[in-house]
């Protein structure tokens, strides 16, 4: 029976990828199964796979020490292959197969202002609360600040204006937390505000920003939806790495002094 177990463990281990593909595939039957008998479908079955992922990874880090969540877990170790940039960018890719260019012209305007006004909303904020916790000085408002916007323009940002690795670990903590309440709030929000459309998934990308957080609530909302999400906060990630380092520092810095 051991030698029989070990043989399993061994050929699951060596095809990690395949085995991460069956894990998330289980997660996903479980998650939809639960939405429909504990929740009649009210909670999507995508918004309860993004909890339970979460809670897997916090346990996965608990019980290993370690820092990457369920990977450390050498059984499960495929995931971060699976969940890693490179296939997370060619499924950002491959949904833009599903988005038309009618549908986007439809944003026009709204869709430009949602990009400005979004990097510009969640700079302040993150400014702000840095602010609340002591921060005084242009670099250190402007590196939260930015990793408010998104962590990957925290870092940029804080890179580009010589702050130093423990602020660009906040900004990257910042962007990250945001990052998660996108994915997990939009479910809870999507009928309150209209989120059943092409436009206004395009408008929520603009104003929100993080990709993968986006990506994730609207595709608990209608998968449908992911590409025109994920084209304008892709774009909103650019726009914020271009404003960061220039723009909203110099205006941080011209009124702290």
């Amino acid at each position: 029976m051991t030698s029989t177990l070990d043989i399993l463990t061994s050929v699951l281990v060596k095809n990690g990828l395949l085995t991460a593909f069956a894990v998330v595939g289980i997660t996903m039957w479980v998650s939809y199964v639960l939405s429909a008998r504990l929740t009649r479908g009210h909670l999507q079955g995508s918004a309860l796979a993004i909890m339970l992922g979460l809670l897997m990874a916090y346990i996965g880090g608990v019980v290993t020490g370690g820092k990457n969540g369920v990977v450390d877990i050498k059984l499960l170790s495929g995931i971060g292959l699976l969940g890693g940039a490179m296939l997370r960018d060619f499924a950002i890719v491959s949904t833009a197969y599903g988005a038309t260019l009618t549908d986007m012209r439809k944003c026009g305007v709204s869709g430009i202002i949602s990009l400005f006004l979004g990097v510009v909303l969640s700079f302040v904020v993150g400014g702000a609360v840095a602010m609340a916790f002591g921060y005084t000085d242009a670099v250190s408002i402007a590196t939260i600040g930015a990793g408010a916007v998104t962590y990957i323009v925290g870092p940029v940002t804080g890179a580009a204006i010589g702050a130093s690795s423990e602020l660009i670990a906040l900004s990257i903590a910042a962007g990250l937390v945001k990052s998660v309440m996108v994915m997990i709030g939009t479910p809870f929000f999507a009928k309150y505000i209209g989120l059943d459309n092409p436009r206004t998934a395009m408008v929520f990308g603009g104003m929100m920003g993080t990709t993968s957080g986006v990506c994730g609530g609207l595709a608990a909302v209608d998968p449908k939806l992911v590409p025109y999400g994920a084209m304008t906060s892709t774009f909103y990630t650019g726009l914020g790495c271009l404003m960061g380092p220039s723009v909203l520092f110099f205006a941080t810095r011209a009124l702290i002094g």
